[in-house]
């Protein structure tokens, strides 16, 4: 496939809004923040092999995601546009014991062009970073160039317009808003403030196949825990309430209507390939 894009046309992050680092490592320590975490690397791991992988981690942030792979014994580089974050990645990895296993690049999350023409990963995490880009197709089919072959995944966590109809509804009750949110692109940045890309599973569907990729499956990531009611201690029950989100969000009804939707592709160019 060509180049979807102009190559000439800039695409770049908005890396003003990432310049508190701290602020967003602290709302992953949030029972919010874990379960979204969590959530995504338990949907993740279901299609890892056993064997050691090469993950390029596109927007890494503070390198949660990265820490768990490393500990799994995969060979991880972490990119980000941010070098505080790169800075709180590179101290979790010392606590966590796993610097051997990472690299860090400071760069373009949507068009690192070193790492694409080397295409030598197996894995590529792009999680959170498209509702940040200017072009997200571009952006997608960009990442998609340094997969290796046809056994290479990408693992996509967008937030889902339908997750902020029900947040709208049910936690605010603000219908008006509910209702606006049913075709809205966009949606507000609560943590860093501004604008933020919206994505229903029709329009996810539309980018990936414009990019070459090949749905493998589709996950729901935060379905119920944003609505349970006070009485239900979020920290007490937190194995419990995740259990349940792992089963809900496997299940496609549930999957419809949940905060972030994940999606596990693979290059449809590369699937008649042996690969290296």
């Amino acid at each position: 496939m060509s180049n979807p894009v102009d190559s000439k046309k800039p695409i770049h992050e908005d890396v003003d809004r990432f310049r508190a680092a701290e602020k967003y490592a602290a709302y992953l320590e949030t029972v919010e923040g874990r379960l979204r975490m969590e959530l995504a690397f338990a949907n993740l791991q279901e299609f890892l092999p056993q064997a050691s992988l090469r993950v390029l981690d596109l927007g890494c942030g503070p390198g949660t995601t990265a820490m768990g792979l490393a500990g799994l014994g995969h060979q991880v580089t972490l990119l980000d546009s941010s070098l505080a974050m790169l800075d709180l990645a590179k101290d979790a990895a010392k606590q966590a014991g796993v610097a051997d296993k990472i690299d860090f690049k400071h760069g373009d999350a949507v068009q690192p062009p070193d790492l694409i023409q080397n295409k030598s990963f197996d894995v590529i995490i792009c999680h959170n970073v498209l509702e940040y880009v200017d072009d997200p197709v571009a952006t997608l089919w960009f990442a998609s160039r340094a997969m290796r072959s046809r056994t290479a995944f990408m693992s996509v966590l967008v937030r889902n317009r339908l997750g902020e109809v029900m947040k709208a509804a049910i936690q605010t009750g603000d219908l008006a808003a509910a209702d606006g949110n049913l075709t809205a692109e966009w949606g507000h940045e609560s943590l860093y403030g501004g604008k933020v890309r919206l994505f229903s599973a029709e329009r996810m569907h539309a980018m990936l196949r414009t990019a070459s990729l090949e749905m493998v499956a589709e996950r729901g990531v935060r379905v119920m825990s944003d609505y349970l009611p006070s009485q239900i201690s979020r920290v007490n029950e937190y194995a419990r309430i995740l259990e349940l989100e792992r089963k809900l969000g496997r299940m496609p009804q549930f999957t419809a209507i949940a905060r972030y939707a994940q999606f596990i592709v693979r290059r449809a160019d590369l699937l008649g390939e042996d690969g290296a």
